[in-house]
């Protein structure tokens, strides 16, 4: 079996249709857990205080926004090599869901810094490349709205995907690349000395788990209904061309 076959969109929403469910109800599961362990059964962090609990929501979204573009880029590249029209459905359906976890890294890295920092915002270079990326989730859902012909949409998306992951790119790196600023290093690392205690890793792995099945449940349901939008607008164009 090629993993081809999942493009033709038949056989995307067969497989979608089972899978949707379970995804869904392993993404709540994982979501709630996380959360509520995190938030409730951890205790305070010495000089952060009760905030550094905002990390269960902070972190996961923050990653979240960064690797959805990164899976629109891989489908936009996909679509633009391969032309399969489910690729380019899919990177048109994320683009949402980051744009709201890249608004809510924003707004509750600006929560979590502000007692921090004492200031809701700085001109800090990850935050800076994170406002970035914002804006280019924007310009990538205007430009698919801005274009008729989705074909051509498709076309024009990819590429400004490609432009957009140098900007997901320093969102990632950008506190390695630059050694001023006030965003501290990463939560999670390769380096296990760079990683938050145990007390705090394990519900945060949770709570990642749970994001990132929340996405893969979303952007399921998304691509399936631009799949069914897109059949029906031509039988639309049928009729009218009858």
């Amino acid at each position: 079996m090629s993993i081809w076959e999942y493009a033709n969109p038949k056989k995307f929403m067969q497989t979608s249709s089972w899978a949707l469910p379970w995804v869904t109800g392993l993404a709540v599961s994982a979501i709630v857990v996380g959360l509520i362990w995190g938030f409730f059964f951890t205790p305070e962090a010495e000089g952060f205080g009760s905030t550094v609990k905002i990390l269960y929501v902070h972190v996961p979204a923050a990653m979240m926004a960064i690797n959805i573009w990164a899976m629109m880029l891989v489908t936009s590249l996909i679509w633009l090599i391969r032309r399969h029209h489910v690729s380019a459905l899919a990177a048109k359906a994320a683009a949402p869901i980051g744009l709201v976890m890249t608004l809510i890294a924003l707004f509750t890295g600006a929560i979590w810094g502000q007692p921090m920092w004492g200031t809701w915002w700085a001109w800090d270079p990850r935050l800076t490349s994170f406002l970035i990326l914002f804006l280019f989730y924007l310009g990538y859902m205007a430009l698919w709205e801005a274009i008729e012909n989705p074909d051509t949409a498709a076309d024009l998306t990819g590429v400004l995907c490609l432009v957009g992951s140098v900007f997901a790119l320093l969102s990632r790196y950008a506190v390695n690349f630059w050694n001023q600023g006030l965003h501290q290093g990463a939560s999670l690392s390769l380096d296990a000395e760079e990683n938050v205690s145990d007390i705090y890793y394990f519900p945060l792995l949770i709570s990642i788990a749970g994001f990132i099945l929340l996405f893969v449940a979303l952007v399921l349901l998304r691509t399936r209904t631009e799949i069914r939008s897109r059949r029906l607008r031509a039988l639309e164009l049928r009729e009218r061309a009858a």
